[in-house]
């Protein structure tokens, strides 16, 4: 069985959250998208769930953290290239997103990253194929 992954996140303003995410390319797909609840498509098997903090504290009997002040969970994206690497920053800064970290270049990967206007950090990364050494 092929797996799918939901990442759920506490959003402010939904409408908000949605126009930044639009901004960096992501779709959302409107069967599970609605006044309360945004499904952004990240790609064939991987979805973030963006919730009213409303909703997501229906979801959990402990207190929301304000991710603006401490780290709840950092996503990490793999990206096709450096230069998507770049791309997707330069967006995400433009939407509104902020740099938490400066970028690292390990040679063999780059990655670089920005919180959200939540204050959700994402990571994108570009790790060279020729770098990643097979299983077994």
């Amino acid at each position: 069985m092929s797996r799918k992954i939901f990442v759920n996140l506490p959003v402010s303003d939904l409408d908000k959250s949605k126009t930044f995410f639009s901004a960096l390319g992501f779709t959302f797909n409107p069967q599970f998208t609605d006044e309360s609840a945004a499904c952004m498509v990240i790609s064939e098997d991987i979805y973030a769930m963006l919730l009213t903090e409303k909703t997501f504290a229906t979801f959990t009997p402990y207190p929301l953290c304000d991710a603006t002040k401490q780290t709840e969970v950092l996503i990490a994206l793999s990206c096709e290239s450096r230069d998507e690497v770049g791309q997707l920053m330069d967006k995400a800064l433009s939407a509104g997103g902020r740099r938490y970290s400066e970028p690292k270049d390990h040679g063999f990967m780059l990655h670089d990253g920005f919180q959200d206007l939540d204050g959700h950090i994402w990571e994108l990364f570009y790790m060279d194929p020729a770098a990643i050494q097979p299983n077994g």
